[in-house]
């Protein structure tokens, strides 16, 4: 006997990816572009760190984050969104901030709202971990479409007051995954009046926040501290894994207000799997370096405009104004993947693999996701053959 509330969830991304493709030859050498693994270097002085704390790997680690890491990360906040947390309060360390976006639901979805079944607000496409907490809290997932007529985010306010009533969490990933569109302070300001309106909170995945091009993102709980919101309205989510390049680190962090994080630290208390030690001296050290991430900045705009120069004469080709992924309109994002990867080795990942179908359809369905995390001459050569294969 197993639970029925995972039976539709369909396959991952992944091994449908390697179900399309796997049993094709690949046209050409083989270019991944699949996969949001950031490929450049990490800080090299990072395993010195490493090194002098490895008598930590001998101890349990401190389950919510040692009083260092917590201050670093408080630290960080402060400079770059000129928000002051009290790390003692409001600030938790996750073993990567998947672990943190699935259990935010499990600690704060309650069993009702209202008297009757909660909702989870959800974009469409979406991070996959979005919807399957929502079912493992019972919760009622509902994914909004964002679409090019949305700006690639949801539009959480076109939905009827009735399911807005009911809404307990409203996921929102900016800068956005896949379509690498990003909130600005006017959205974030009707989302969290909208969030107040309706009594729920605000899961604000902020992963991207550090790859832009010019100007950085501005916040989920920036916006909210100048509109003098509930502090426990939004609980946001940041993570070394693409700012720093530490994707198998697993250091990442929550913040919001006390009582969110209360709940998530009893929660973690019982089910968490806390960061080793040396680990947790390492992340300190990495958030409170600012040099690596400027570098890090750099390369991936030298791969926007090579992205611009190879793909602009694409009709419906939009730049991403952050994160490492392109979104690109194709007639059939599997149809287009099978064919790219026949004929000439590149890999990418069909857009409907990242979302759901809808009564409005599936938004993922024309499009294919890009990821621009190998070296910048790798990535201009894939994205060459891309272009010449399918435009």
């Amino acid at each position: 006997m197993f639970p029925e509330r995972f039976s539709t969830l369909p396959a991952y991304a992944f091994p449908r990816l390697r179900a399309l493709l796997d049993a094709h030859e690949a046209g050409g050498p083989v270019v991944h572009m699949t996969i949001g693994e950031p490929k450049h270097g990490f800080p090299p002085w990072i395993v010195d760190v490493i090194a002098d704390h490895a008598e930590g790997f001998g101890r349990y680690p401190v389950n919510e984050g040692t009083p260092e890491l917590l201050e670093a990360i408080g630290a960080w906040v402060a400079r770059r969104y000129g928000v002051t947390l009290d790390p003692a309060t409001q600030v938790m360390a996750l073993n990567g901030t998947r672990e943190g976006l699935y259990n935010a639901a499990m600690a704060l979805c309650p069993e009702e709202k209202g008297g009757k079944r909660p909702v989870i607000l959800s974009p469409n496409p979406f991070y996959q971990v979005y919807a399957v907490a929502a079912l493992s809290v019972a919760a009622e997932p509902v994914f909004v479409n964002a679409t090019e007529e949305t700006g690639h985010l949801p539009d959480y306010e076109s939905l009827p007051a009735n399911v807005l009533d009911r809404t307990a969490l409203a996921y929102i990933c900016s800068p956005a995954n896949p379509q690498g569109a990003v909130a600005d302070r006017d959205y974030w300001t009707r989302l969290i009046a909208l969030a107040e309106r309706h009594d729920f909170r605000i899961l604000a995945d902020e992963c991207y926040s550090e790859i832009y091009r010019d100007t950085p993102p501005v916040g989920a709980l920036q916006v909210a501290q100048e509109m003098g919101a509930d502090p426990e309205r939004v609980v946001v989510f940041h993570s070394l894994s693409k700012r720093s390049n530490l994707p198998g680190l697993r250091s990442g962090f929550v913040a919001g207000g006390p009582e969110s994080i209360a709940r998530m630290r009893q929660l973690r208390a019982y089910s968490g799997a806390p960061l080793p030690l040396p680990l947790q001296h390492a992340a300190a050290a990495v958030w409170a370096d600012e040099t690596h991430v400027e570098e890090n900045r750099a390369l991936y705009a030298e791969k926007y405009a090579d992205a611009d120069r190879i793909l602009g004469h694409v009709p419906g080709y939009h730049s991403p104004q952050a994160g490492f992924f392109l979104w690109l309109p194709v007639d059939d994002g599997e149809e287009a993947a099978l064919k790219l990867w026949r004929e000439t080795g590149v890999r990418v990942l069909p857009g409907a693999y990242l979302s759901r179908d809808t009564a409005a359809g599936n938004p993922g369905k024309g499009y294919i996701r890009v990821a621009l995390v190998a070296p910048r001459v790798e990535t201009a050569d894939g994205l060459t053959r891309l272009a010449g294969c399918l435009y």
